[in-house]
C-alpha cells in the first residue's frame, strides 16, 4: 500500500473512518428533510411540493400530459422521472389537490397507472384556493441555482391530515393516516372556537374500523380495518369493500391460502369487481357463513391492523406528535396566513386610497395645471407641484413622496369633467369601505377563519362524506372459528394421541389450534396441543378437544385410592390449566385407578350400578350411585367416599339429567352476537333444546340454535327473544302496492332451524313496522302533523283474529309519512291514557 493511501486512510478528517462518522449521518439527514417525512406547514414531502409548484407554474385552466408535468418538475427536483411520476399518481388518486383524466389505477385492486404520455393532470379548484399566494410564499433557490421554488407551500387547510403520508427514512419513519375533509374542518372550527375535538381516520376504501386503540396517532397506537361481508344466501359471502392498504388481489389471495392451510373451507373465490368491490365465496357444503366470516377476519386480509406513527418536520428536525397537535398547527397556520393575507391586502388597499386621493386632489384643485407654467428644471416642476399639494397633506395617511408626485404626471392631462371627480371619489369610498371590512376582519380573525373554513366546507364537502365506518369489534377467538379438518387418532392402550397415528382409532376431526384434553386409567389428566403424536399415559379413557373457560362440561369419576383401598366418586369442571402438564385426578398414590369416567357437556348426573369384590366382606355387594347427590367442585378435590370395600366393577344404569340451571343468554346489541357474559339484552334462561326467535324488519323470521359463534345484524333486526311456540306474534306492515298498513297475528307453525321464513305480503317496498309478542298488545298510532296530531290506541286482541303464518292480515290504517307506530304497556280498562281507545 502506498503512503499517500495509508495517509488518507488514516487522517482523523478525511480518511474512511472520518468521512464515514460524517458521510451517514449526512445521508440520514437528506433522507430524512428532502424524502421521506413532510414538513408540518404544508404536509408535503419536497417532491409533492414541487409537483404542485411546477402545476401551477404550467396552469392555465386545461390539463397537460403528465410527462410534461414530470418533465417540468424535473427543473426543482433533482431525482429520476420514475419518483416524480411515482408521487404525482398518488397525489391524484387521492382525489384531493389534483383533477385527472384518463386511466389513473385503482388503489382498491392495484391496479397501475397508464403511463404518464397517455394520462392528463390539473390543479383542482380547491388547490388554487388553498395552496398557492405568491405575497405570502417564502422562496429559496431550486438544487442548480436556476430558478426559485418555495420553501413550504401557503397551505390553508390541515392537508397533511386530509392526505395522510407514509415514508421510511435512515433509522426513522412516519405513518400519518388519511382523515376525513368534512370533519377535520368541522374539527378546525371547533378548535377555533375553544371546543374539543376528534379526529379519526377515513379511507378511500370504505370498509369498518375500530380506532379505540388509536391513541390519537401517536407511536404505540393502533387500528383495526375490516372489509364489509355480506351473507348471499348460506352458501355465498359477498366482500363489498377492502381495509385500507389492501387490493383484492392481496385479499384473495390470503383467502386461498387460509382455504389451503385448512383455516376455512371454501369452493370458490371470484373478483367481480367493477364500479364497487365484489368478491364471491361460495362456501363448502355444511360450512356455516357465520364461522366463516369470522374466520375470514381471523385468518385473511379482510382485517389489518395498522400502526400509526405520525413524524413530522418541524425547523428541520423530525418530531412526534398527536393528530390532535397536527390539526392545532395546521388551523393556526391558517388563521395566520389569513391574516398575513388580510395585512397585506390592507397595505395594498391603503395604498390605492393614497393614491386615488391624490388623484382626485391633483385634478379637482387643478394642480395639474403646474405641468403648463415655464420652471427652469424638472426637479423645480415636482417641487411645485409637491407645494401645491401643502394644504390637502393632513387629509392624507401618509406622507406624498417623489415617486407619487412622478406617477401623477405620467397620467395623460387632459380636459377633466365633473363626472371624473364623481368617478374618483365612488372609488375612495368603496375604498374605504373595504378597507373598514378588512379591519373589521383583522381585528375578528378568528371569527375570519372560520368563516373560511365554513366556505370551504360549502363548496368542497358535498360528496366527501365519512366512507368508513367507525365501530368497535368484538374479539374474535381463532380456535372457535377455525375449520376442523384434521384427523385425530388416539391408541388408548398404550396411551397415545396425534394425527400421524393412522392405524389407530379415528378419534375426532380438529384444526391445528385445538388442545386436546384426555383422562387415563391412572388418574391422570393432560392437555396438550395437536401434534403428529403425543404420549400421554398408557390406557387412556377419555379424549376430547379441550374447551378453555368451559364451565358447563361436567366430568363424573370414580377412583379407588392405591393406599387405603377405598373407593371415591367426584364430579368437576375443567376451566383453565397448564398445557402439557399432568394433574393427579386421585389422592396422589401409587397404584390408584379409576373404576369408572364419563364427560357431560350440561353437567348431566348419571345413576351407575356398583359391585362389589365378591371375596369382600361387605353384606351387600351391589349397591346404586347417583351422581346428582354430589356437588361439583374442583378436579383437585378428592371427592365423596363410597365404599371402602374393593370394587369389581361400576357400570351405567340410568341417565341423569342436568344439575347445573338453565344456560342463561344475552343478546349483544352493539356486536351483534348471542353471549353468556351478561353483555347486552337478556333473553333468558336456555336448557339445551330451547331456541332464539328472530324477526327482521323485512318481514322474516328465522329459528336459530344457541350457538354463540352466530352473528347478526343488529340494523335489520326488531325483535329476539327466547322461542316459545305457543305464543302469538302480532305485527304490522307496510302494504306498499296498495299504500296502506296491514295487520296479522299467527303462531309460527315451521319447525327447521337457521331458514327464514317470510310472514308479510310480498312485494317491493313492503316492511315490517312494529312486532310484538305480548299476549294483549296495545298499538299506538299517531298521525298528522302541527295542529292536526291524531292519537289513537288499537287493542289488537279483541279486534284481530289469530290468522296463520302466511295470511296477508287485516287493513289497519293509509299509509302516511307522519304515521308513527309503537306498542304501549298493557293497561287496565279504563286506564288507557290520552287518545281514542279502539277494540
Amino acid at each position: 500500500m502506498s503512503k499517500k493511501i495509508k495517509e488518507a486512510y488514516s487522517h482523523s478528517d478525511t480518511g474512511v473512518s472520518g468521512q464515514y462518522k460524517t458521510w451517514f449521518l449526512d445521508y440520514a439527514s437528506y433522507v430524512i428533510l428532502e424524502r421521506a417525512v413532510p414538513a408540518i406547514e404544508d404536509g408535503m414531502k419536497p417532491v409533492q411540493r414541487r409537483i404542485l409548484h411546477s402545476m401551477k407554474e404550467m396552469d392555465d385552466g386545461r390539463f397537460n400530459k403528465v410527462a410534461n408535468i414530470i418533465g417540468q418538475s424535473m427543473q426543482y427536483h433533482p431525482h429520476g422521472d420514475a419518483s416524480i411520476g411515482d408521487a404525482l399518481v398518488n397525489m391524484g388518486q387521492k382525489d384531493l389537490l389534483i383533477e385527472t383524466q384518463g386511466n389513473w389505477g385503482d388503489v382498491r385492486t392495484g391496479d397501475d397507472a397508464a403511463a404518464p404520455r397517455y394520462i392528463e393532470a390539473r390543479l383542482s379548484k380547491f388547490a388554487l384556493d388553498v395552496a398557492f399566494n405568491n405575497k405570502t410564499t417564502e422562496w429559496q433557490l431550486s438544487y442548480d441555482g436556476r430558478k426559485n421554488e418555495p420553501i413550504t407551500l401557503p397551505m390553508k387547510f390541515p392537508m397533511l391530515l386530509a392526505q395522510g403520508a407514509e415514508g421510511i427514512a435512515v433509522g426513522l419513519a412516519t405513518k400519518i393516516l388519511p382523515h376525513n375533509f368534512n370533519e377535520l374542518i368541522d374539527a378546525g372550527i371547533k378548535y377555533l372556537k375553544g371546543r374539543k375535538f376528534e379526529i379519526l381516520p377515513d379511507f378511500q376504501t370504505g370498509g369498518t374500523m375500530d380506532a379505540s386503540n388509536y391513541n390519537d396517532g401517536k407511536r404505540g397506537g393502533k387500528i383495526r380495518v375490516r372489509a364489509i361481508i355480506e351473507e348471499q344466501d348460506k352458501k355465498t359471502l359477498i366482500i363489498k369493500s377492502v381495509p385500507f392498504g389492501v387490493t383484492t388481489t392481496q385479499l384473495m389471495e390470503s383467502i386461498v391460502k387460509a382455504n389451503d392451510q385448512g383455516k376455512i373451507k371454501i369452493k370458490k373465490v371470484t373478483d367481480h369487481t367493477a364500479a364497487d368491490v365484489e368478491i364471491f365465496i361460495e362456501l363448502a357444503p355444511g360450512i356455516s357463513p357465520d364461522i366463516t366470516i369470522d374466520a375470514l377476519y381471523a385468518f385473511t386480509d379482510c382485517e389489518v391492523s395498522i400502526s400509526p406513527n405520525a413524524c413530522v418536520i418541524i425547523a428541520n428536525k423530525p418530531q412526534f406528535l398527536g393528530v390532535t397537535e397536527l390539526l392545532k398547527v395546521a388551523t393556526d397556520n391558517t388563521r395566520e396566513l389569513l391574516k398575513k393575507e388580510l395585512e397585506i391586502k390592507l397595505a395594498e388597499l391603503q395604498e390605492k386610497w393614497h393614491y386615488t386621493s391624490l388623484e382626485k386632489i391633483f385634478f379637482e384643485e387643478k394642480i395639474y395645471k403646474e405641468l403648463e407654467k415655464k420652471h427652469e428644471t424638472w426637479d423645480k416642476v415636482l417641487e411645485a407641484i409637491d407645494k401645491a399639494f401643502g394644504p390637502f397633506k393632513k387629509q392624507l395617511k401618509r406622507e406624498i413622496t417623489r415617486e407619487d408626485i412622478v406617477k401623477l404626471t405620467e397620467k395623460p392631462v387632459r380636459r377633466i369633467y365633473r363626472l371624473d371627480i364623481d368617478e374618483l371619489n365612488a372609488q375612495i369610498k368603496g375604498l374605504e369601505a373595504d378597507i373598514k371590512q378588512v379591519k373589521h376582519d383583522l381585528a375578528n380573525i378568528v371569527d375570519f377563519a372560520v368563516a373560511y373554513y365554513e366556505n370551504l366546507l360549502k363548496k368542497y364537502g358535498k360528496g366527501r362524506e365519512r366512507k368508513t365506518e367507525i365501530k368497535q369489534f368484538d374479539v374474535i377467538q381463532a380456535r372457535s372459528v377455525a375449520i376442523a379438518n384434521i384427523k385425530l387418532y388416539v391408541n388408548y392402550a398404550d396411551g397415545f394421541i396425534g394425527t400421524g397415528l393412522k392405524k389407530d382409532e379415528l378419534l375426532t376431526e380438529v384444526s391445528e389450534l385445538d388442545d386436546i384434553i384426555a383422562f387415563t386409567k391412572a388418574g391422570i389428566m393432560k392437555v396438550v396441543r395437536v401434534s403428529d403424536k403425543t404420549f400421554i399415559g398408557k390406557d387412556i379413557l377419555y379424549a376430547a378437544v379441550f374447551q378453555k373457560s368451559d364451565e358447563r362440561t361436567t366430568y363424573n369419576m370414580v377412583y379407588v385410592d392405591g393406599k387405603t383401598g377405598v373407593s371415591y366418586a367426584k364430579r368437576f369442571n375443567v376451566t383453565g390449566i397448564t398445557r402439557d402438564k399432568e394433574y393427579d385426578l386421585t389422592k396422589g398414590a401409587d397404584k390408584s385407578r379409576v373404576h369408572y369416567f364419563t364427560a357431560n357437556p350440561n353437567g348431566e348426573a348419571e345413576v351407575v350400578k356398583i359391585i362389589l369384590s365378591p371375596n369382600c366382606s361387605a353384606k351387600k355387594k351391589e349397591l346404586e350411585f347417583y351422581f346428582e347427590e354430589l356437588e361439583i367442585k374442583g378436579r383437585s378435590s378428592i371427592g365423596n367416599q363410597v365404599t371402602k370395600y374393593p370394587i369389581k366393577s361400576v357400570k351405567f344404569k340410568e341417565a341423569g339429567k342436568s344439575t347445573l340451571d338453565a344456560k342463561k343468554l344475552w343478546f349483544d346489541n352493539k356486536f351483534g352476537r348471542l353471549n353468556t357474559e351478561e353483555k347486552g339484552e337478556y333473553l333468558g334462561k336456555f336448557e339445551a333444546e330451547d331456541r332464539v326467535l328472530v324477526i327482521f324488519n323485512d318481514g322474516n323470521y328465522e329459528i336459530v340454535d344457541q350457538e354463540l359463534t352466530q352473528r347478526f345484524d343488529t340494523e335489520k333486526i326488531l325483535l329476539i327473544e327466547k322461542f316459545d311456540a305457543d305464543k302469538i306474534i302480532t305485527a304490522v306492515y307496510l302494504d306498499n302496492e296498495k299504500l296502506q298498513y296491514n295487520i296479522k297475528r299467527f303462531k309460527i307453525e315451521t319447525s327447521t332451524l337457521h331458514s327464514k321464513f317470510l310472514f308479510i305480503k310480498e312485494g317491493k317496498g313492503n316492511i315490517l313496522e312494529a312486532v310484538t309478542t305480548d299476549e294483549k298488545p296495545i298499538l299506538k298510532v299517531k298521525s298528522g302533523r302541527g295542529a292536526q296530531v291524531n292519537n289513537a290506541k288499537f287493542k289488537v286482541a279483541n279486534m284481530v283474529e289469530v290468522m296463520g303464518w302466511k295470511a296477508v292480515g287485516t287493513r289497519l290504517t293509509e299509509f302516511s309519512k307522519s304515521v308513527e307506530m309503537e306498542w304501549d304497556k298493557p293497561v287496565e280498562d279504563g286506564k288507557g291514557g290520552q287518545g281514542a281507545l279502539f277494540e
